[in-house]
C-alpha cells in the first residue's frame, strides 16, 4: 500500500532540510577537525606533503566551514553547495582514488568523498527545504 502522493509531496522539504543538515554538519566536522586538530599549518604541511600547494590547506579549512554555514543556515545552499563537488572530487584525485572504492581501506576509498558530492548534487537538485535564512 503506499501513501498518497499529496502526503509524500508534503514531506519531501523536510527531506531536504535533513539532506542539507546533515551535508552541513559533515563539512562542519571536517573543517573543525583540520582547524582545531590538525591545525591550519599541519593542514597546510599535509597538502604540501601530497605535492599540493600549502595555501591550498588554509583555503580547504575556509570552504569547509563557509559551507557548513550556508548549508547548516539554508543560505543559498543548494546553489553554494554546488562548490563542495568539486572539492570533494578533488579528494578522489588526490587522496582517495589510488585507495581503493572502500573507505574502509587504508588512507579511505573513494566511496564516501563520491556519495557525498552525489548528496550535494541531489540537495541542488531538489532544494533547500524547510527553514532557510535565504534560498532560490
Amino acid at each position: 500500500m503506499h501513501a498518497p502522493a499529496h502526503r509524500t509531496a508534503s514531506l519531501a522539504p523536510y527531506g531536504a532540510t535533513a539532506l542539507r543538515w546533515a551535508l552541513g554538519a559533515l563539512f562542519l566536522v571536517h573543517g573543525l577537525t583540520k582547524l582545531l586538530v590538525f591545525t591550519p599549518a599541519g593542514t597546510a604541511a599535509y597538502f604540501q606533503s601530497l605535492g599540493l600547494p600549502g595555501a591550498l590547506g588554509y583555503a580547504t579549512i575556509a570552504l569547509e566551514l563557509t559551507l557548513a554555514a550556508a548549508l547548516l543556515l539554508g543560505l543559498f545552499a543548494r546553489w553554494v553547495g554546488l562548490i563542495g563537488v568539486p572539492l570533494l572530487l578533488g579528494t578522489i584525485d588526490t587522496v582517495h582514488g589510488a585507495n581503493g572504492f572502500s573507505f574502509a581501506n587504508a588512507g579511505g576509498g573513494w566511496e564516501y568523498p563520491a556519495f557525498w558530492a552525489l548528496a550535494l548534487l541531489v540537495l541542488f537538485c531538489i532544494g533547500d527545504g524547510k527553514w532557510t535564512l535565504a534560498s532560490r
